[in-house]
Order: structure tokens, then sequence, then C-alpha cells
């Protein structure tokens, strides 16, 4: 017998040993395309950081929407009182929503992110491969994704504007005395809305959110990119590093844009609030940031964001960690082998 025939039959051996199922799965990872394995990773890592964060974030859309009874509150007492008038469920209300965009929304950021890139650095060389790259296709990621996922992110914010009062009616804290709906959950909102204005009313408020989340998905990969470049070579592979650029990208683009998040808030629960009170109907961005300014002062724009800096640091974290080992699960190529094997 040759040493072919050999290695041969002990391949065939060991293949009968390790199990069907395990080489199966093993095969089935093989054979997955790249790109689908960054939709899967990027969309369990968003749904993982969502949820941990979720109470933050219900109270963070509380005070950006001026819900009576919860914008002249702390963190801690609006938390608190939530949890009085709704039980721990309160915390998670409009997550659903929220998880359901999430779960699309990271697996598009990151899969066309990582394509963006490729097609810039393929199609446009002169810009070179810095950071700048990084601007670009981080910014026209993130507007794919949120073209893609807009509605479910106008659902999730009706859910959370709803407080239910202890006893089980829906409170929107109206002066007037027309009657609101109450929404039972995402497809109730969805079809609620579709029904008063068509395609036009789900997706009011996107171009605030367009506004911010260019700048804002840019600058992410671009802080993160620009920061990796000034860690010595042997940390670049350390999670803690990682997490630590990851952090501080999102921290300074939530603050760059975050006025531009209160317009969106507001813009997409104007029905459910009165018009009286400087809550007039804003027909644009611009109009929105100049008519808060006026009627409900500067600090309106930034109300909520001592939360969001609360929250940002343990999502981007979760999201990390959890991407990376889904990574390692999947068993996705380093960056420098997934652009040649896209490009390939």
């Amino acid at each position: 017998m040759g040493s072919s025939e050999g290695s041969v039959l002990s391949s065939n051996v060991a293949r009968l040993i390790d199990g069907s199922p395990a080489r199966k799965e093993v095969s089935y990872l093989d054979g997955m395309p790249v790109y689908v394995k960054e939709l899967i990773a990027g969309g369990a890592a968003g749904a993982f950081a969502k949820t941990a964060v979720a109470p933050l974030e219900r109270i963070k859309i509380l005070l950006q929407t001026r819900t009576k009874g919860f914008h002249s509150l702390g963190v801690f007492q609006s938390l608190k009182k939530l949890l009085k008038h709704e039980g721990v469920q309160g915390f998670y209300k409009g997550n659903g929503a929220s998880v359901i965009r999430i779960v699309p929304y990271a697996a598009l950021h990151f899969m066309a992110y990582e394509q963006y890139r490729c097609l810039i650095l393929d199609n446009y060389s002169a810009l070179g491969s810095g950071p700048l790259i990084d601007l670009l296709a981080g910014a026209a990621a993130g507007g794919t994704a949120v073209l893609c996922t807009y509605p479910l992110d106008l659902a999730r914010t009706k859910l959370a504007y709803q407080v239910v009062e202890s006893g089980g009616s829906i409170n929107y804290h109206m002066k007037n005395n027309h009657a609101q709906p109450a929404y039972n959950g995402i497809r109730d909102v969805l079809r609620s809305v579709y029904k008063q204005g068509g395609m036009r009313a789900l997706y009011r408020g996107v171009g605030p959110t367009l506004i911010g989340i260019l700048p804002y998905a840019g600058l992410k990969f671009y802080i993160y990119e620009e920061l990796k470049r000034h860690v010595p070579e042997e940390h670049q592979k350390s999670i803690v590093m990682r997490l630590s650029c990851g952090a501080l990208a999102g921290l300074f683009g939530q603050t760059f844009t975050y006025p531009l998040d209160v317009v969106r808030r507001q813009m997409q629960v104007e029905s459910l609030q009165p018009s009286v009170q400087g809550n007039a109907r804003y027909r644009n961005t611009l109009e929105g940031l100049t008519v808060i300014v006026r009627n409900q002062g500067w600090r309106q724009l930034f109300a909520g964001l001592s939360i969001n800096y609360m929250k940002i640091v343990p999502s981007v974290a979760i999201g990390f960690t959890a991407y990376d080992m889904m990574k390692s699960w999947l068993q996705i190529p380093p960056r420098q082998k997934t652009r040649s094997i896209s490009a390939s």
C-alpha cells in the first residue's frame, strides 16, 4: 500500500470515528459564504446587545418624547416609576420590535460595510485605503440598513411611548379628548399606521434618521479604525482593546448626532401628542430642530443623552464580545482574508 492510499484510508477512518453529525456541521459551515456568516454573526450580536440595555432604551425614549411624569425624573427614579406602573415587563416594552429590527439592521450593517468597503477599494483607488474608506463605507452601510428596517423602528418607538397605568389602561398623557389607539403589538402598529397614511406614514421621521445615521455610522467606523491604528501591534487582537475603541467610537458618534435622534423620536410620536405646547407637526429636520429649541429649550436636544452614555458602553461591549464568539463559532476568517475572498 502506497503512502497516498494510506493517507486516504486514514482520513476515511477518522471521518467514521468523528461521527457524521459533527462532520456534516463542519462541512456545512465550510460551504457557507463569508457574507452569510457575517449576516448571522452581526444579527446575533445585535440582538444580545439590544436586549441587555432594553430598560435604559425604554427610559431614553420616554425622556426624548417628553412623556408626562418622566421628563423631570432622573434615570433611577424613572426606572422605579416604570416598575411600579408596568412591572418588569414594562422594561422590555417595544424590545420585541427593537430586536426584530436590530437583527436585520446589524446583519445588514456589518455585511454592507464590508461589501461597500471592497467596492470603494476596487473602484476608487485614488481614495487610498485609510480610515476615509471606513467613513464612507460605514455611512453607506448605515443608510442601507436604516432604509430596510425603519418601519420596525417606528413601531418600537410607538410601543415604548405607551405607558400603562396601574389599572391597566393606556395613558399617552393627552390633554385633548381625542381617543388615541392602544397598540397591541408590532403587527398592530404597522397595520394601523399603514391604514392611516400608507407607506409614507411608515417612514415618518426617516429624514432625520438618515441625516443622523450617515455621519454616526461613518464616524463610528472611522474613529474605531483610527484608534486601532495607534494601538501597538502586539495588542491589536486584544478583546479589551477592541471593546475600548468601539465604546469610544460610539460615544463620540452619539454625542455629535444625538439632537437628530431627538427630532426623529418626536416626529415618530407626533400623532400621539397634543397639538398644544409647541408640539406642531415638523415638516422637516431643520424645522424640528428650530421648533424644539424655541419651545422646549436647547437642553431638550440632549434629553436622555446621559442614559445613552450609560447604555452604549455595555451595549458595544456585549455586541463586540458576542460578534467575536459568533465569528469563532462560524469560522469566519480574519478581515484581511475576508477581503480577498470577497474580491475573488
